[in-house]
């Protein structure tokens, strides 16, 4: 149970109670961390704004950034998180085989060498402490411009923090991210 209660939709303030709309056309529910976040608007504006920032289009390839979050959510071990970004990679044409095989990525055939770079750093920046290396981020440069490696880690750092937030507010997961999660139980390092 949240240590928290997300705040129901209709206790919201009318500009609150649009975006988290938006954000139920966008992921196909309402997502409770967001009514946790509406206690402080100043926050959860704040917050959009990064999320629409890093995932507005861009040189980096929407799904990548998607298993970006997904790999740094796992290391993290963010259930809420890890339910989020598997359903998120499905919804957006990732395949369950793909998701599945995410802590297979070194070996695994389903990814490129460009997407075990990334997520190589993904997974020990994920880590506490940190522990990617110089070598990772020269090998990252091979296959990523600055603009695309400043991208990558500004996704693993906006998962960074909401890995923070909801493992400490241990926000409920929604229904239709737990049924995604679900599918994958058990495939986690």
């Amino acid at each position: 149970m949240s240590r928290l209660s997300a705040l129901p939709i209709d206790s919201l303030p009318d500009e609150l109670q649009s975006i988290m709309a938006q954000g139920e056309n966008i992921m196909g529910f309402t997502p409770n961390d967001g009514l946790i976040m509406a206690r402080s608007p100043q926050v959860l504006n704040a917050f959009l704004a990064l999320v629409q920032s890093i995932y507005q289009p861009s040189e980096l390839d929407n799904e990548l950034k998607k298993l970006l979050g997904l790999m740094t959510s796992s290391a993290s071990s963010c259930q809420y998180c890890q339910a989020h970004t598997q359903y998120g990679a499905l919804k957006h044409g990732i395949t369950e085989q793909k998701i599945a095989a995410i802590w297979e990525y070194q070996s695994s055939d389903l990814f490129s060498p460009a997407e075990r770079e990334a997520l190589d750093v993904a997974r020990n920046a994920a880590l506490v402490p940190n522990a990617v290396t110089d070598q990772q981020f020269t090998r990252l440069k091979t296959y990523f411009s600055e603009v695309q490696i400043v991208e990558i880690v500004a996704v693993i750092s906006l998962f960074g923090f909401l890995n923070r937030w909801n493992a400490t507010f241990k926000t409920d997961i929604e229904a239709a991210p737990a049924m995604a999660s679900a599918k994958f139980a058990g495939n986690v390092e």
